[in-house]
C-alpha cells in the first residue's frame, strides 16, 4: 500500500498544473467554455477559452508586450497582444489601446462588448504560438497555470 501512496504522490508532482506566466483578463476565473483544438487549421474547434465576465468590465493585458491589434473584425472589437513569440487576443471588447502600443501585464486593453458568435458576459481569450511562418492555437490554460500536462510512464512505474 506504501508503494501505491508513493507512487500516486510521485504522478500528481508529475502533472501538476505549471506555474502561471500569463495573469487573467478579468477578476473571474471562471471558464465556461474549454479549448476544443482543431483536427487540421481550417477544422472545426474551439480556439480559446470562454471566461464569465460582465458587460463593460475592464479587460487587462495577460502579460508585457506589443499591441498587433486593435479594432474591428466582422463584428466584435478585438485586441491582440504579442509578448515574444506569444500571441494572447480578446474579443469582443471596446479597444482601449491601439497597434503598435507597449502595454504591461495587468494594464487595460479594453473593456467586454457584445458582438460575435459569443454569448453575452463572456470573454474570449485566445491563444497563438509562432509556428513556421505562421501560428498555431494552443490553450490558453498553458499559459494561465490552469492546464496539466499528459506525462507518460514507464509500464515499470505501475504496480504489478
Amino acid at each position: 500500500m506504501l508503494r501505491i501512496a508513493a507512487l500516486v504522490a510521485t504522478v500528481g508532482l508529475l502533472v501538476a498544473s505549471p506555474a502561471p506566466v500569463w495573469s487573467w483578463p478579468t477578476a473571474s476565473h471562471a471558464v465556461v467554455r474549454g479549448f476544443e483544438a482543431p483536427a487540421t487549421p481550417y477544422a472545426a474547434g474551439h480556439r480559446g477559452i470562454d471566461v464569465a465576465a460582465e458587460e463593460g468590465e475592464a479587460v487587462r493585458a495577460v502579460d508585457d508586450g506589443v499591441v498587433a491589434f486593435a479594432g474591428t473584425v466582422v463584428d466584435r472589437g478585438v485586441v491582440a497582444i504579442d509578448h515574444d513569440g506569444v500571441r494572447s487576443s480578446v474579443e469582443p471588447v471596446d479597444p482601449a489601446v491601439h497597434a503598435g502600443e507597449v502595454v504591461r501585464r495587468g494594464q487595460v486593453v479594453g473593456h467586454l462588448a457584445t458582438g460575435g458568435p459569443h454569448p453575452p458576459g463572456v470573454l474570449h481569450l485566445g491563444a497563438r504560438v509562432r509556428s513556421g511562418d505562421g501560428w498555431a492555437y494552443v490553450s490558453p490554460l498553458l499559459r494561465l497555470g490552469g492546464a496539466t500536462r499528459a506525462v507518460l510512464l514507464p509500464l515499470s512505474a505501475w504496480p504489478g
